[in-house]
């Protein structure tokens, strides 16, 4: 087994710098409180990270590369049609919710407000892996679209942002709220925007 401790020191702080993140915010975030969650010494923080800003940023990059990796596998695995699919990560979203005492498990979400105005870099990753998400949501719908499974208006990035930024703010209201209405209501909203072919 090829272990690698550098890489290893490194993902352990991405890893705990996320979940603290989800926690308490980015500025909320000290630190010396990552550092001793992680039990990594300061020295060893700066060896891989030039600032807290510069590990917000590949924290995020982090992030969405696994989220996207997650997506992609949802539309690649299993049987079914991709409206089907599109409908089903969104149910799984909102059954996440229900099962976790309402907490939304999202950097999009805990950040984007926060850091937005405070770090162009970290924006700019926010904004790169929320394009690399609509992407994929657009090859999906598609998809859709050429397998017959569902109807759409317009073209199908403009739906994708549509439903991005649907779910997006459903999942900050559902957080403020702290009820699953606003997510029940964008997926009912979803299932009209990509409907069934009518036979």
């Amino acid at each position: 087994m090829n272990r690698n401790p550098a890489h290893d020191t490194r993902e352990h702080l991405l890893a705990t710098g996320e979940q603290l993140c989800l926690q308490r915010g980015f500025t909320g975030m000290g630190l010396s409180e990552l550092l001793r969650t992680a039990e990594v010494p300061k020295g060893s923080f700066y060896h891989y990270f030039r600032s807290k800003e510069a590990f917000g940023v590949v924290m995020l990059e982090r992030y969405y590369a696994g989220y996207n990796q997650r997506l992609q596998q949802h539309f690649c695995q299993g049987s079914g049609s991709y409206r089907e699919k599109l409908l089903g990560w969104y149910q799984e979203g909102l059954t996440w919710f229900c099962q976790h005492s309402s907490l939304i498990s999202c950097l999009t979400v805990k950040l984007s407000a926060e850091v937005c105005d405070l770090s162009e870099d970290m924006r700019g990753a926010l904004d790169k892996g929320a394009a690399q998400i609509i992407s994929q949501l657009a090859n999906a719908l598609e998809k859709g679209q050429a397998e017959k499974s569902l109807v759409i208006e317009g073209d199908t990035l403009s739906l994708a942002q549509t439903i991005y930024a649907l779910w997006l703010g459903a999942s900050l209201q559902a957080k403020i709220s702290r009820s699953a209405v606003p997510l029940e209501s964008a997926l009912i909203y979803v299932n009209r925007l990509i409907a069934e072919p009518v036979c």
